[in-house]
Parts: C-alpha cells; sequence; structure tokens
C-alpha cells in the first residue's frame, strides 16, 4: 500500500478538483482498523483553561480564523490554542482510512501533549459513503451540545463502530458524551449543523483537499493513513521553526497563522512564471473489474479507464471527445467506467446508484444509456431532474432511494476509489490509455495521439505472437503496480499460531487481527477467495493484535487461543468465524464467548478457567509484540511472505501480492514441487 512521507508540494489538481479543463499530469485515503485514537483528554482539566476568544476585535496575524487554513470556536479541537503546531484534519466517519490513522494520532498527542500540539477537526463527508454525512452531522451537534470533550468521545465511538453508524446509535454515543439524547435528537432532526458541514466541503475544495484523511500540519498537507513517523518529520520540523518565530518576537497567538501563511505560499507556484504541468509519462497498471461498464470489445488493442462524475461539468464536457474517438477507432478501443463522486457534488452519488440499479434491472449495456441520459443534460441534476431521468428509463425514485439506503454499490464505490487514490486519481474526469494518465476533459486530438502511438505498440505486440485476448494485461504487465506494497519483517509464527492451508505453500499470508474490529471481519471473506484461487499455494496464519480500545477484544483472543490449544486448528477457525458474526449479534461479552464454544465440543470447564486465569496472555501478547517491534499498528494488517497490505483493499490488491510473492519464490528455487 503506498504510504507518502513528505507532504505534497507544487500539486496540480484538474477537472472538476479546481474546474480548471485542460492539462496532462498525474495519495490514497481510504479499510482499516474500524478504530480512531483513544479518547486521553488530559487537557481536560490542564489545557482547557479559560482562554481569549478567537473573534472579530482580534488583529489578522493573530486572528486564527483569517488563517490560511482557519480554525474558529465552530471547529472542534484538542489542545491549547497557543500549541506551537496546529494539526487540522478533513475527516469522514464512514471512511476506514480516517478511521485507522487514528494510531498515529494518538501517539502524536501522547509525545507533543496539549501545550505543543493542537488537533482541528473539519468534516469531508465524501459522496459514496451513506452514513458519512449523517454521522457527520451528529458528531458536529454533539459539539454544539457539550463541547470539545463531548466530540472526541463521539468521534472515539463512531470510529470505534464503523459498521454499526445509524441514529439508534447516535444517540446511544451522544449519551454516552454526556449529551441529553433528547436535546441531541431534537437538535439532529432540525439539521442545525448542515451548514457547518457545507463551510467544510467549500473550505475543502478552496483549499485542494481531494480525498480523507486530510491533514494541514501548519498548514504543510499530507494525505493519509500514514505511519506516525510521517507525522513526526513534520511536526518536529514545524516546532523548530515556531520556537524560532517567538524567539524573534512573535507573540505565540501569531505563530500559527504567521507559519500556516508560510508554508501555504510555499505550496503555490510564482504567480510571474507559472509552471507547465508536467505530462506523466508513466505506464500505469489500471485494473478492469468485473463490475466495471465497459464499451466495446474485450480484446480491444487500445483499453481506456475513465474516472468520472456525474455531476461534473467537466466530465460531461468528456463525453463528445469520447463519442469522436469511438467512432474513430471502432472495435479497437475500449471504454471503462469507474465512479468517482466528488463529495462537494451532492447528486453526483444518486446519479451513479440511478445508472447501476438501471444495469442491474436491464443488463450491461443499460449503464450506458442511463450515463447519456445523465450526461447529456436535458435535466438538470437535483433530485427533480434525476426523478426525470429516472422516469424516462423506467426505474421508480423509491427504487433508487432504496438502493441508496442499503447502500447496495458501495462497495463498487469505494473500491474504485481506493484505486483512485493509489492511483494518485485527483479529480474528474481521469482517464487511463492503456495505462497512460490524462488528466481533464481535452480534445479528441489530445487523446488520439496517445492512442495512436498504444496502437503501434499493440500492433507490434500482436505481430510478435501475443495473442489478442490477452493484450491489455500483456500491456500492462510491466506497469507501475497500482498497488505499491511495501517490505516489512516480522517475528516468524510459532506452533502457538493457528494456521490453515498447505504446509508446504510457496506463500505464506499472516493475518494481525483483531476479533471485535469490523474491518477484520470484512477482510476475511476476501482471503477465502485467494485460498480458492491459490489452493495448494498460500498458507494462512492468525496473529492476534487486539486493540485496547476493544473492551472485548483482549479475552476473545484469549478464547480462541483456548479453543485451539483443546481441539485444534479445525475447531480454531471454526471458533474465529462465529467470533466474527457475533460482532454485530450478542457481542464478545465472556458469557457469549463460552456460549459459542458448545458448539465446538470444547471442555467448558477448562474453558472458563483458562479465561479466569489468563493462561494465553503470554501467547497474545507476543503476537501484539511481534506486530509493534515490525511497526504494524493498524489491523487488519496482512503480510503475504513479507509484503504488508494495512486495512481492507479490493481483491486485485491480495491477487497482485500472492503473484509478486510467487513470482519470487519461483525465482528463488524455493517452491516446492508438490506446491502446485
Amino acid at each position: 500500500m503506498r504510504r507518502r512521507s513528505l507532504p505534497f508540494l507544487g500539486v496540480v489538481l484538474l477537472g472538476c478538483a479546481t474546474g480548471r479543463v485542460a492539462g496532462t499530469g498525474a495519495g490514497r485515503t481510504g479499510d482499516g482498523g474500524g478504530r480512531s485514537a483513544p479518547h486521553e483528554c488530559p487537557c481536560k482539566s490542564r489545557d482547557r483553561r479559560p482562554q481569549a476568544p478567537l473573534d472579530e476585535s482580534l488583529p489578522a496575524e493573530l486572528d486564527h480564523g483569517k488563517a490560511a487554513v482557519p480554525v474558529t470556536d465552530a471547529d472542534p479541537s484538542w489542545g491549547s490554542r497557543d500549541a506551537l503546531v496546529t494539526i487540522v484534519v478533513w475527516g469522514d466517519f464512514a471512511c476506514p482510512f480516517s478511521s485507522r490513522v487514528g494510531d498515529s494520532v494518538y501517539a502524536l498527542k501522547r509525545a507533543f501533549g496539549p501545550a505543543q500540539l493542537r488537533l482541528v477537526w473539519k468534516n469531508y463527508p465524501l459522496a459514496f459513503h451513506v452514513d458519512a454525512r449523517p454521522t457527520a452531522e451528529a458528531a458536529m451537534t454533539v459539539f454544539a451540545l457539550g463541547g470539545d470533550d463531548a466530540f472526541w468521545r463521539f468521534h472515539d465511538l463512531a470510529f470505534a463502530n464503523q459498521r454499526q453508524l445509524s441514529p439508534a446509535s447516535f444517540t446511544t454515543w451522544a449519551a454516552r458524551a454526556g449529551v441529553d439524547p433528547g436535546r441531541f435528537e431534537v437538535a439532529l432532526a432540525e439539521r442545525q449543523q448542515a451548514a457547518k458541514l457545507d463551510q467544510d466541503l467549500a473550505l475543502a475544495a478552496r483549499l485542494g483537499v481531494r480525498g480523507t484523511p486530510y491533514f494541514f500540519i501548519n498548514g504543510v498537507p499530507l494525505l493519509g493513513d500514514l505511519p506516525v513517523a510521517a507525522f513526526r518529520a513534520i511536526v518536529d520540523a514545524q516546532i523548530a521553526a515556531a520556537r524560532e518565530l517567538v524567539a524573534a518576537g512573535t507573540p505565540v497567538r501569531g505563530v500559527y497563522p504567521a507559519l500556516c501563511a508560510r508554508n501555504q505560499a510555499a505550496l503555490a507556484p510564482p504567480s510571474a512564471a507559472p509552471t507547465a504541468v508536467p505530462e506523466d509519462t508513466r505506464i500505469w497498471r489500471v485494473p478492469v473489474d468485473k463490475a466495471d461498464p465497459v464499451r466495446g470489445p474485450e480484446d480491444a488493442l487500445v483499453t481506456l479507464v475513465l474516472w468520472g462524475d456525474f455531476e461534473c461539468p467537466f466530465s460531461r464536457r468528456l463525453q463528445p471527445t469520447l463519442a469522436t474517438l469511438m467512432e474513430k477507432y471502432g472495435s479497437d478501443l475500449r471504454v471503462v467506467w469507474k465512479d468517482f463522486p466528488l463529495s462537494f457534488h451532492h447528486q453526483a452519488l444518486p446519479a451513479a446508484v440511478l445508472a447501476r440499479l438501471h444495469a442491474a434491472r436491464k443488463g450491461p449495456d443499460a449503464f450506458w444509456q442511463a450515463h447519456d441520459a445523465l450526461m447529456e443534460g436535458r435535466s438538470a441534476l437535483d433530485e427533480a431532474g434525476l426523478q426525470a431521468v429516472a422516469g424516462r428509463l423506467g426505474l421508480s425514485w423509491s427504487e433508487v432511494g432504496e438502493a441508496m439506503a442499503d447502500g447496495r454499490y458501495r462497495s463498487v464505490f469505494d473500491e474504485a476509489q481506493a484505486l483512485a487514490q493509489r492511483l494518485e486519481v485527483r479529480g474528474t474526469p481521469c482517464s487511463f490509455v492503456n495505462g497512460r494518465r490524462i488528466d481533464g476533459a481535452l480534445p479528441p486530438e489530445v487523446f488520439a495521439e496517445v492512442i495512436d502511438a498504444e496502437l503501434d505498440k499493440a500492433r507490434a505486440l500482436l505481430e510478435a505472437g501475443q495473442a489478442r485476448a490477452g493484450l491489455y494485461a500483456a500491456i500492462t504487465s510491466s506497469a507501475e503496480a497500482a498497488l505499491d506494497l511495501e517490505r516489512r519483517l516480522v517475528d516468524a509464527p510459532t506452533k502457538d499460531n493457528p494456521t490453515r492451508g498447505n504446509a508446504k505453500a510457496a506463500v505464506t499470508i499472516q493475518v494481525f487481527g483483531d476479533f471485535q474490529c469490523p474491518h477484520c471481519q470484512r477482510l476475511m471473506p476476501l482471503l477465502g477467495e485467494i485460498e480458492k484461487k491459490f489452493p495448494r499455494q498460500v498458507r494462512l496464519v492468525w496473529r492476534h493484535r487486539p486493540l485496547a480500545f476493544h473492551d472485548d477484544a483482549a479475552l476473545a483472543a484469549e478464547a480462541a487461543q483456548e479453543v485451539y490449544v483443546q481441539k485444534g486448528a479445525a475447531a480454531f477457525w471454526r471458533y474465529h468465524d462465529l467470533l466474527f458474526a457475533a460482532q454485530s449479534e450478542a457481542g464478545l461479552g465472556r458469557a457469549n464467548l463460552e456460549k459459542l464454544v458448545r458448539k465446538l465440543g470444547v471442555d467448558r470447564r477448562r474453558f472458563r478457567a483458562a479465561l479466569k486465569l489468563h493462561r494465553h496472555r503470554r501467547v497474545v501478547a507476543r503476537d501484539v509484540e511481534a506486530a509493534k517491534k515490525a511497526e504494524i499498528f493498524d489491523v487488519p494488517a496482512v503480510l503475504v511472505n513479507d509484503y504488508l497490505i494495512s486495512g481492507v483493499e479490493g481483491l486485485s490488491a491480495y491477487e497482485q501480492a500472492v503473484a509478486r510473492a510467487l513470482d519470487e519464490a519461483k525465482r528463488r528455487q524455493h517452491v516446492p514441487e508438490n506446491a502446485y
């Protein structure tokens, strides 16, 4: 998985990200541990001391609300207003990457404390996360009623329970955060915080925020669920710069506006000499998934993969270009669509759902009928316009509403968005022609130049004997992979770690997981698909990594270990599945842990004694320590041999990792002959 350890400098966003149309040129966001930093408030008594309000009476150089990345009393915060470093984060409560970065943020809070570090929250609910905006409004309602401490408690509960984002949960969490549930429900129903979310989104668009989690550290941008070292490098530098300013006479209150202005100015190209957007010469490996709508034959010589947004005017402007290209190149060109509904386009997600629903009802070609109806501009893309399109297609608007509510296409949109971030897609439209990037709504001749060059390459491959059926895969086989795998060495598993699969397999997949983590639950079916695809080539190993703020996770790990000791690996994996199923049912309290083993023939007296005496605590702690030594702080974390994939990725990511590990094993001639 790609991790950026340096801030983005000189970033150019195209298409709907900035409103630019022309130009070519070449983040990730964010599935992960279902968590945020555990709530800890040393500031409760020390740093929430009375402070002068940030208001219009302050001179501009001291007013944080007028900084390049503004911060006001309307933003939830942790830490002192006079802190040397302010981290402003745009987050999404339904985003797994926003959840997973919690460990890094928590480590920063512990390392620097509220006197040196301030954390500020702003909302960026992504359109394809249907629960994101309701959760954000609920969180901000808690903030309005209960203040900072209540907000962060709600924040932590929401991230720790991402699979339970619902109105009933919001009320429960608000009460646990110290807010009167009756007042909360009234304020939430009135949508009193909707305007604040719109303000956060508008500011995000102005500052070039393009995914979550997105950070500004004294104005220095950073994107993604990065390890704490990536943040510390910037925080340390900013603390040193802040101390220099204070020593030179800048008031402490003026440090943030001053450094924010300096750091933001360093990002902008000089106005007197605008820099041309460089052409991206890389070839990217862009997979075509079964869920992707396709126009043109599968064995076309050129494949154009397009990330688009139905509400984006630039995506619409590209359509005549695509029509011209399809007519010109005929069966030599295939066009593939991937959805990228931008969060500040409020109708983009309903439009995407409408098109997918029409395809589900009428067949794959029907997607393009809906696509064309949405793009042609006959109806405005407000709710009335979408209803009109639905009516022309024979869909009832209630069907679209049901599909929105049940999130049936969420996984498709999430996977497309995750791939987009790995490919550094920054806005819409963004196209890849046989892996070559073209950003923006450019004229046909720009695309034709790239397509003609790719046609020459493709024909040369055909003449050399390459079959037309596998041409696209062959062209992109040596391309820059969408998944930038990093290596991570970890202490080897022992006989205490449950395994399944071929003991002599060339590839060992180690899973560091937490039975209370909803994202770990989501991961396991994907790994099951990997086991089916590579039946004799992979071995699966479970490593315990219970998170401290999942109250039942450590005991569940010990319970699973006792099942393994008593009944072996097969019983462990059955219990493993029962534990994950219990997340959303009876939970993982001690009583249910005991109840679940009844189906497994376990000696229940020994089982209860093992839990009471914590007989397997050392085994669990050993795995936790192995993870920490390898700087693995997220769950789920998957090691494919020594390639690390953090969080929950699409199936293709694990396939890539296994394929790469197998290739290496073959080259090293370490693959047993009977492993295939």
